[in-house]
């Protein structure tokens, strides 16, 4: 049976946690690649307070992501992904995203210098289904 685009979409955000996201830096887009952590389709993301990112973000919340293309050529779907950010240094998700990954970037969860980047989409296409056109993803 066919996959619903909700759930191909589910299944991309649960196997590929690294992706692009692209801010505003003045006039002009920024991108930089990020690592995701899903939760219902509402993705967290861990930077540091003192980041390019945070202070474009604060200026303009708005986001463009592109996650879940592993480079095999036509038919491998993914996503393209607007949202809005919220900045945030909640301790019950700075526990949740942490890992040891962070490490060389923070000390623990409880680091003053960590933020959660919140990113709730507006928008979900999935894209690049074998030919067929983008499919906007119901969540």
């Amino acid at each position: 049976m066919a996959k619903t685009p909700k759930e191909i979409a589910e299944k991309i955000l649960n196997h590929n946690m690294v992706g692009t996201m692209a801010t505003i830096e003045g006039d002009k887009p920024h991108s930089r690649y990020m690592t995701f952590f899903n939760d219902n389709f509402t993705l967290y993301t861990v930077t540091s307070d003192h980041t390019h990112k945070v202070e474009e973000l604060s200026k303009n919340p708005y986001t463009h992501i592109l996650i879940g293309y592993d480079g095999k050529g036509f038919g491998d779907e993914f996503l393209e992904i607007e949202g809005k950010v919220e900045i945030s240094s909640d301790d019950t998700m700075r526990e949740k995203v942490w890992n040891k990954l962070l490490k060389p970037w923070f000390s623990g969860p409880d680091d003053p210098k960590m933020v959660i980047l919140k990113v709730t989409p507006s928008q979900i296409k999935l894209m690049n289904t074998k030919g067929e056109d983008p499919k906007f993803v119901e969540f």
